[in-house]
Order: C-alpha cells, then sequence, then structure tokens
C-alpha cells in the first residue's frame, strides 16, 4: 500500500519545476530538485515532505511574495490533488504578515480547487480570527463548492492532519453562522464536511450538536443527511439523546442470542467470523442500530474497546440470523498484542450478549 509521502518522488517534484519554469523561465529546476531531496528528506513523513518541498520553492521562486503568488497561480490547475498540498502550504509558509493578509486570502481560494487550502487557513484563523472568519463566511457563499467547503472544512477545530483550533475546541459559536449557511448545501462535497465538523463538535460540547441536530433534523433531506452523519460518535458512544432522535429507542422486548464464534482463536492475518440472532418480542418491526465492540489487548496487559457498525434497518418479529466478520489483518493504524480479547453486541447503544477469544499472534 502506498503511503501518501511516498507520492513525492523525484518523478513529482522534477514535474513541477518542469511546469513552474514554463512562467518564471529562470527558475532553476535541479537546485529545487536538490532541496527537496537534501539530506534527512528519507526521514521526513507526509508533512514534513510538504514543508521542505515549499521551503525549496520559496528559495527558487522570487523573493517578492506576490509574483510568486501569480507564477504558482498560472501553474495552479495543473497541480491537482493531496500530493500537491505544498501549494497553499506556501501562503501559510509566506503570506502571514499583515502586509500579505488580504492577497493571501485571495491566493487560498485560488488554490483550494485543485489542492485544498484547509491546512494553510488554520494559522490566519489563530492570528486574525476576525477578519479571516469574515472571509470564510463570504466564502460559505461562493459559488464554487471547494470554496464553500473551504468555509466549513478549514476552521474545523479537529481536522485530521491539521493543528487543532484550540479556541474553537473551547468556544465552537464563532463557526455556528457558517454551518447554518452550508446546512442544505446541494454538494455531498460540501455537506460531508458540514458533518464532520459536527462531529468534531460533539467531541468536546455534545449537548450543543445534540441541541442543534434536533432543531435542523425534519427540515431538509440535506440537512438530515448531515445530521444523521454528524451524529456518528455520539450513537457509537450510545448517547441516549442522539438514538432517540432517529428513533433508536431502548427496547426491553429486543434480546440477543446463540452469539456464536466459529473459532476460539484467531491468528493476527486471519478473520474472525462470528453470528448471533436478533429475537424481537415487541409485536412489531423495530428500528435497531446494531453494533459489537472488539476489546482489543493492549501492551500494558489491559483491554481497549474499539466499537464497529454491524447494520441500521428496521427488524421484523421473530428471529433474524446475524452473520458477519472482523478482520485482524495487519493494517498501519492497529497494532494486535496475543491474548484474551472480548466481543460484544450492542443494540441501541445497549451492551447485551459477551464471548471472549484468543489471537495468537502466530500466523
Amino acid at each position: 500500500m502506498e503511503l501518501f509521502k511516498d507520492k513525492y518522488t523525484p518523478t513529482l517534484i522534477n514535474r513541477t519545476g518542469k511546469l513552474l519554469r514554463q512562467f518564471y523561465p529562470v527558475l532553476d529546476a535541479q537546485r529545487f530538485h536538490d532541496l527537496v531531496f537534501a539530506e534527512g528528506w528519507e526521514h521526513l513523513e507526509f508533512k514534513g515532505r510538504i514543508r521542505r518541498i515549499t521551503l525549496a520553492l520559496t528559495e527558487v521562486l522570487p523573493d517578492n511574495y506576490e509574483e510568486a503568488l501569480h507564477i504558482i497561480g498560472q501553474a495552479a490547475s495543473q497541480m491537482r490533488g493531496v500530493e500537491y498540498l505544498f501549494v497553499p502550504d506556501f501562503i501559510e509558509v509566506n503570506g502571514l504578515d499583515p502586509a500579505d493578509y488580504e492577497l493571501s486570502m485571495k491566493y487560498l481560494t485560488v488554490f483550494t480547487p485543485y489542492s485544498s487550502s484547509e491546512f494553510a487557513v488554520r494559522p490566519f484563523i489563530e492570528r486574525y480570527p476576525i477578519a479571516t472568519m469574515k472571509h470564510m463566511m463570504e466564502w460559505a457563499g461562493n459559488d464554487n463548492e471547494h470554496i464553500r467547503r473551504l468555509a466549513s472544512e478549514g476552521s474545523r477545530p479537529r481536522l485530521p492532519w491539521g493543528a487543532k483550533l484550540r479556541s474553537f475546541i473551547t468556544d465552537p459559536t464563532p463557526v455556528l453562522p457558517i454551518l447554518h449557511a452550508l446546512k442544505q448545501d446541494e454538494s455531498l462535497y460540501v455537506r460531508k464536511s458540514v458533518a464532520n465538523h459536527l462531529n468534531d463538535i460533539s467531541k468536546d460540547h455534545p449537548e450543543l450538536v445534540l441541541d442543534l441536530a434536533t432543531t435542523w433534523y425534519g427540515q431538509h433531506q440535506h440537512t438530515d443527511w448531515i445530521v444523521r452523519h454528524a451524529s456518528r460518535s455520539l450513537l457509537k458512544k450510545g448517547h441516549p439523546q442522539a438514538l432517540q432522535l432517529f428513533g433508536y429507542n431502548e427496547q426491553e422486548a429486543i434480546h440477543i442470542e446463540r452469539l456464536q464464534l466459529a473459532q476460539d482463536t484467531v491468528a493476527i492475518g486471519e478473520d474472525l467470523y462470528f453470528s448471533f440472532d436478533v429475537v424481537n418480542e415487541s409485536g412489531q418491526s423495530q428500528m435497531l442500530r446494531i453494533e459489537y465492540e472488539i476489546g482489543y489487548m493492549k501492551a500494558n496487559g489491559k483491554q481497549a474497546p474499539k466499537r464497529f457498525k454491524c447494520s441500521d434497518k428496521m427488524y421484523p418479529t421473530g428471529q433474524t440470523k446475524v452473520a458477519t466478520k472482523q478482520s485482524f489483518k495487519v493494517i498501519t493504524t492497529r497494532t494486535y498484542y496475543a491474548g484474551l480479547h472480548t466481543l460484544t453486541i450492542v443494540v441501541n447503544g445497549k451492551e447485551t450478549a459477551t464471548a471472549s477469544f484468543v489471537v495468537d499472534s502466530q500466523a
């Protein structure tokens, strides 16, 4: 599997140098290449490599900030995708001075349709919060979906890979007008950002998000989608108000029976197969959110739970068999440790049947 950092190949860097030379003929493409791949490159991770490329660009482009932006801007449409995040990063590195502020705001919107400016805008929010949030509110009304998304994504308090916006973690109210403006956006790309933004907020201010969700839900199909997606962390935690909002009521007449594991021991690299019966004795169909929680053994000998979605649908009266599996294949985001693990079935936020199994380090 290719890592993001591995996208920065000599071919890409050489292509970038040649592309920029079309608009700045004196650019030293070989020097640009050498600066990028100088000592220590192999030890840099994704964000570190972005910054190394940005600093190399700063060396080979004109010292005049506006002139350099104009050169990059002419090439921007040919530098698309996550691998070109160094384009907006050039603004973050070189454009934070007050005298350059308005120019930086302009070019953040120029670059974001090609390689998102969501990371580069964050230092401007921190340094110039009032002025930048005013710009972002204007962006929320832009005709371009990428610029509208930037208004939401750039101001997320806990944006993955981005620096945390601690002031918004403490008090998210300054961003709420942006989210209100985008709550019925026609673009799924934008709606996903709004939902992810609200999910971020829910981790620190669950009641605020639940109050907003209750107010928004049922107004518009696009808003309903946002609210449901935004509530996923609250639903995973079994928050009663979130469950109730979507019709997942606690059901005494729902039982889990015959939880069975296909094997008592699973080797790292294999799948754990399991099944169970959902028994609905209520006399009518019920909306059930069924999850399962794996208690993973950690290095300290204790278990840490991780919850996964199994199904989310109406279950008829009577007995319904559910069969699924959980992978223990090696992935970069999780380390497996040998030892006793647990599997727990969760129905509408309530833990029900539990079984134990052993993970064996020998594949």
